[in-house]
């Protein structure tokens, strides 16, 4: 709290605040917690009206994390009883893309795919058939970096309105604890814009570089994640068939080589069959994973790790698990009858 009271002081002026509020994002410590948040609404200087379109397990804990903060929120999303809860928390919720455009001086997405961006965005009475030059657009989404460029350029030339890829990592645990990792690809400019804007949802903020190459840090991000789910259930399921008590396996593990976040939550759930009420979809890994070896084919680099783990995770799908817990991918080691599934 001194340090947080330090920075306010060195940045006491009222027209210092954006400084204020990027100095105090470079202190991990401070940077998510209810203090910063306090320090945001104090510094004195306008908040930008946000809009924030895809309210689902991520975007509603983040959308509550923004109203938290002090930010005036206007929320939309394509199946409308889902905004329910953030409205109790305080958005408003408009009827239309174009009401919320109009209410907003930065549109945020976090929408499923490349493809649901694209229609939000370009769709017939979609964002860009209501933004106005000077807007800035924040996808927090996890899409392709290409078309993440294209769509970038295409905003930009007809509307003048900026992009900002921003993808996330960290889970619906990291959005409603303010601690997640934001990777971001724009200009200098506008990603220091829209720093304020993170400051309540991320533990870091990192610029990485150009439009799109948050995307390429989030595919990256993806592939470490999915190779380890796939070799973490192999490695559970042949515990189990070799008679160790597989749900000892973090304890035994813990601060070795081999221990990670992704490890801590999956091979308990591997272990313990608790499949229920999952905290991400197996879908949107294997989306991610077909998006590393796409953008390998471009850069000319190999993946073949990679691409292992997507056609695993395919298999699995197309068993009827896409809607499933990649915890679940331990299933497809088990011998039958080797416990309930």
């Amino acid at each position: 709290m001194n340090r947080l009271m330090d920075a306010m002081r060195h940045f006491g002026a009222p027209d210092a605040g954006r400084d204020a509020r990027r100095h105090l994002m470079e202190i991990p410590s401070i940077a998510h917690s209810d203090a910063y948040l306090h320090c945001h609404r104090s510094i004195a200087m306008p908040s930008p009206r946000l809009g924030f379109i895809g309210i689902g397990l991520m975007g509603d804990p983040m959308t509550r994390r923004l109203l938290a903060a002090g930010f005036e929120v206007t929320a939309w999303n394509r199946s409308p009883d889902k905004t329910a809860g953030v409205a109790e928390a305080g958005a408003r919720v408009a009827g239309s893309i174009g009401e919320l455009v109009a209410a907003s001086d930065v549109i945020l997405l976090c929408l499923a795919n490349t493809a649901v961006v694209e229609a939000v965005v370009f769709g017939e009475d979609g964002v860009a058939a209501h933004v106005r030059p000077g807007q800035r657009l924040l996808d927090l989404s996890s899409s392709d970096p290409d078309a993440t460029r294209d769509m970038a350029a295409r905003l930009a030339d007809a509307c003048g309105v900026a992009w900002v890829d921003a993808p996330v990592s960290g889970g619906v645990a990291g959005a409603e604890a303010g601690e997640l990792a934001v990777m971001c690809g724009g200009t200098d400019a506008d990603v220091d814009a829209l720093r304020p804007v993170l400051a309540p949802l991320a533990a870091r903020v990192t610029h990485m570089g150009p439009v799109g190459s948050g995307q390429v840090t989030k595919v990256c991000n993806q592939m470490i994640v999915g190779c380890q789910a796939a070799v973490i259930a192999e490695t559970v399921a042949l515990a189990e068939a070799s008679g160790v008590d597989a749900t000892r396996l973090t304890e035994a593990l813990a601060g070795g080589f081999a221990d990670s976040r992704p490890f801590r939550i999956l091979a308990p759930r591997m272990a313990e069959r608790d499949f229920a009420a999952p905290p991400w979809h197996l879908r949107t890994l294997l989306k991610d994973l077909d998006m590393a070896v796409a953008q390998s084919g471009r850069a000319t680099s190999a993946t073949p790790m990679s691409a292992l783990a997507a056609q695993l995770m395919r298999g699995h799908a197309a068993r009827g698990h896409g809607e499933a817990d990649p915890a679940t991918l331990v299933e497809a080691y088990r011998s039958p009858g080797s416990g309930e599934a």
